[in-house]
């Protein structure tokens, strides 16, 4: 019912939403994550995007995007599988951490949107010191390392 996976064309793929959603164009750099619907006719529409920043050992995540339109044209059965396994943000946001973790250290976002932080918390991300930003710790690291990469994504400010 459901594939999300990391695409190169990512932006493409989810220009439409995203401008829905922003009133802008995504940006045009890596990393973009979408859940795809499979339509009926075998065609794959988008239903979530998120999009990543990769910067040294850390990532930055944000952009998120849900078409709720599209999950009203899905099927009752699927929306309702949807809503048990947490939401479509959920699921692309727990392929992602799955997918990204070997890699980086830690995952940031910067989240101002109440509906959306409680989602994050849910996938495992935590608060900080600092208003809105959220870390998911990928493996354990000495607290010097994590104050180091906190202050990192910190010093970026909005993202």
């Amino acid at each position: 019912m459901l594939t999300i996976r990391e695409a190169a064309d990512g932006a493409q793929r989810a220009q439409a939403l995203f401008r829905r959603r922003f009133g802008q164009a995504p940006p045009d750099f890596p990393h973009h994550v979408l859940a795809f619907h499979r339509g009926g006719d075998g065609s794959e529409v988008v239903v979530c995007y998120v999009h990543f920043t990769a910067m040294g050992d850390i990532l930055l995540g944000g952009g998120a995007c849900v078409d709720n339109r599209a999950m009203r044209d899905m099927a009752p059965a699927t929306r309702a599988a949807i809503r048990d396994a947490g939401g479509l943000y959920r699921m692309t946001l727990d392929w992602s951490v799955r997918h990204f973790a070997p890699t980086y250290a830690a995952i940031f976002g910067y989240c101002g949107d109440a509906l959306a932080e409680r989602v994050d918390l849910a996938a495992g991300f935590r608060r900080t010191p600092h208003a809105h930003l959220l870390v998911h710790w990928t493996r354990a690291l000495p607290g010097a390392e994590q104050a180091r990469l906190l202050a990192q994504a910190h010093a970026i400010g909005p993202f």
